[in-house]
Formats: structure tokens, C-alpha cells, sequence
């Protein structure tokens, strides 16, 4: 089977980051700290830095494994696995941004009872469509945070048929806490498949 992200597999000094935001990746290989809440033009910069940072490692954890590698509930009795987790936090993005945010109407992103996480395939097929699932709401999230300002930050949005309010502040910071949590999930999972570690 295809390892996906192949090029992040081999440590040779030459590897490439996934390039889902283009020139905005701040490091090359795989041992190299990210940089991150570096900007200091502004607190939404620095929001947005922060959430950067950890969807770029959420590809670096998933980088040079097999469709079966990434489908495995490596540390049970938990039923995640790294594939999942891509699933889940494409739902976390279309929801937040989405339907929160943009208030884009329609069914939630794998709206089958567990988040996504569980019910997965060991096929590519199944990792090609979660990544480009992913991929497709981070763009429409980033698109949406291009023509925000600092200033709108504060303001406070409704959702969930009206039942809650939040601040799009709030919503930002939930967002780099999702990730974060996640990530350090996705450390464990990438180690007990393969014994890689590292940020």
C-alpha cells in the first residue's frame, strides 16, 4: 500500500512539508520546531499562527503511513486512530467555521453518531477523501479568517438554532485547544504505530 505524505517517510535532510498552505509552512524537515505565535502584528495573527502550527502537525503526525497504519486503533482500549482524527477535525472545522461563522445550513460533516472518529476503512480511498475533506474546510476557513480584523474578533456570533453565543475570539481559541488536544492524541497514536516521535 501507498504511505501517504512519502516524502516526510525518509530522514535524509531533504524533506518537504505537506504543502496544504503553500509558502506558509515555517519548517522543512521533520526534526525542525515549527514556528508559531511569532507574528506579533496583531492578536488574530497570532491566533491564526497558533492554529497553523498545529493543523501543520497534524499532517507531520500522519506523514509516510499506510492507509491500514493510519486506520489502526493503536492505543486501545481508545477507539482512535490517526485516520479518524483527520475525519473528526475536518467536522470540527466545517462546524466552527461553517456553520457557526459562515451559518452555512445542511447536515454536519460525518454526522454518524461518533464524530468520525471510529468508523473508518484501512483503504485509500477512505484516506484520500478524509484528507481532501479536511483540506477543503481548512481553505474555506482560512478564506473566511482572510477578511477578518482584529477589531471583529469581539463580536458575538449565534448558532445552534439560536440555543448559543459565542465570540469569534472564544471560537478561534476553542479551535487552537481542539488541535492541541488532539495533536497530543495523535503523539501517542504515531508512536504506538511506528514508534515515531517528536513534535
Amino acid at each position: 500500500m501507498q504511505a501517504f505524505f512519502p516524502e516526510l517517510a525518509a530522514d535524509d535532510g531533504s524533506n518537504a512539508v505537506p504543502q496544504a498552505y503553500g509558502d506558509r509552512a515555517p519548517y522543512g524537515k521533520p526534526d525542525c520546531a515549527r514556528a508559531y505565535g511569532e507574528s506579533m502584528t496583531g492578536e488574530l495573527a497570532n491566533l491564526r499562527d497558533y492554529l497553523t502550527h498545529y493543523r501543520e502537525t497534524l499532517e507531520r503526525k500522519c506523514a509516510g503511513l499506510t492507509p491500514e497504519q493510519l486506520a489502526t486503533r493503536s492505543v486501545p482500549p481508545s477507539t482512535m486512530s490517526l485516520l479518524g482524527m483527520v475525519r473528526h477535525l475536518a467536522r470540527v472545522e466545517h462546524f466552527w467555521f461553517q456553520r457557526a461563522l459562515v451559518e452555512v445550513e445542511g447536515e454536519r460533516m460525518y454526522d454518524d453518531g461518533d464524530a468520525g472518529f471510529a468508523v473508518v476503512e484501512p483503504t485509500e480511498a477512505a484516506v484520500s477523501e478524509a484528507w481532501a475533506a479536511w483540506r477543503e474546510q481548512v481553505t474555506l476557513a482560512d478564506e473566511w479568517l482572510d477578511r477578518l480584523t482584529d477589531e471583529g474578533l469581539g463580536r458575538v456570533v449565534t448558532f445552534r438554532q439560536g440555543t448559543e453565543t459565542s465570540s469569534i475570539r472564544d471560537i478561534l481559541l476553542h479551535m487552537v485547544e481542539e488541535y492541541a488536544r488532539h495533536c497530543g492524541h495523535a503523539d501517542l497514536l504515531r508512536e504506538c504505530i511506528d514508534g515515531v516521535t517528536g513534535e
